[in-house]
């Protein structure tokens, strides 16, 4: 297939354009290219895919709805997955404006494109962040999520309730995907594990959250890509048995499906900095603070959808996973 993923350049849109590309799919890449976190990582992982056959870049932002276009209309992608957005719950506090024009106005000129093109499925990335206030774990899709605790979770499930319109009124199929607390080996400097590894690394203190009582559903990279291209393979349907009556959340009577691709093993995040401290050799000084607006204590996936519909469980143990974080970013900064 020629596959479109938008966010290329990012932790998760680079692993999966590589996963693509290997089993012999076409990429189009797009990425901005902004300086939310260290571009020269971003540069990094796009001088990888770069080097691959197969692989076709475009330096551009969603919001550039006339470039979006031309770009469908000449590469003409069967599939489309979105990466592309601004991420961090914590920043949208700061800058909510760039979350707008990323992940409102951006993918909406994406769900056009996608319908005018008549794309044969659209997957798009949204968060465990949507649950928000819910506190009945572990988090099921099935559950109604009208409660978020961030704009960035706002827009995420805005994004998921313009999908369904899509979805609905022109039979575009689509997918959503609710990522748990992401990590691995090329990944994000905003993420609370490449945070900590540099200052513990470096001989400075880390700031501890919620006194480290949070619970995170940590999710190794590998685990995310591969339910993410089982999902890209099983095209949205719908569902014959959904009930306005009763809705169900995560299916539609349009082509249209969630599901959260977890761990489903959360783990506390002073066990999380043990095992970080383990793989560095090295102890962390913890500054040991109250929670931070927009943040929630515990996330928890149950992906009970996930393996009934496309058979895939994560399975990645954190022990192994931070291991092999330690072991790529000792490489990748000469330490």
């Amino acid at each position: 297939m020629k596959v479109l993923v938008t966010g290329a350049a990012g932790f998760i849109g680079a692993a999966l354009a590589h996963r693509l590309m290997d089993r012999g799919d076409e990429v189009v890449g797009l990425d901005n290219m902004n300086d939310y976190y260290d571009v020269s990582l971003k540069e990094a992982r796009l001088s990888r895919l770069e080097d691959r056959a197969g692989f076709t870049f475009y330096r551009n932002a969603l919001e550039e709805r006339d470039v979006l276009d031309a770009l469908f209309k000449k590469e003409q992608p069967q599939r489309v997955v979105n990466m592309a957005a601004q991420a961090g719950v914590r920043y949208s506090l700061e800058n909510p404006h760039a979350y707008v024009e990323s992940n409102l106005v951006g993918f909406m000129n994406l769900l056009e494109s996608c319908r005018q093109m008549e794309v044969e499925h659209l997957v798009y990335a949204s968060s465990s962040s949507v649950y928000g206030a819910n506190t009945r774990m572990p988090f099921s899709v099935h559950d109604n999520v009208d409660h978020p605790l961030s704009l960035y979770a706002a827009t995420k499930k805005a994004n998921e309730l313009m999908a369904h319109t899509y979805s609905h009124l022109y039979r575009l199929p689509t997918t959503g995907l609710r990522f748990f607390t992401v990590y691995g080996p090329w990944g994000r400097p905003d993420m609370a594990l490449f945070k900590f590894t540099k200052a513990i690394l470096e001989g400075r203190p880390i700031d501890v959250f919620n006194y480290g009582n949070h619970r995170r559903d940590f999710t190794y990279i590998d685990d995310i890509v591969e339910g993410m291209l089982r999902s890209l393979d099983k095209v949205a349907q719908p569902n014959p048995d959904w009930n306005g009556a009763a809705p169900d959340a995560a299916t539609s009577q349009a082509p249209y499906r969630l599901y959260n691709i977890g761990s489903n093993r959360p783990v506390e995040l002073l066990r999380y900095i043990e095992v970080l401290e383990d793989c560095l050799g090295k102890s962390a000084e913890k500054n040991l603070l109250p929670m931070q607006p927009g943040d929630v204590p515990d996330t928890y996936a149950d992906v009970d959808a996930l393996v009934s519909d496309v058979d895939y469980r994560p399975n990645m143990a954190v022990e192994e996973g931070v291991k092999r974080f330690v072991e790529w970013y000792r490489a990748f900064y000469q330490i």
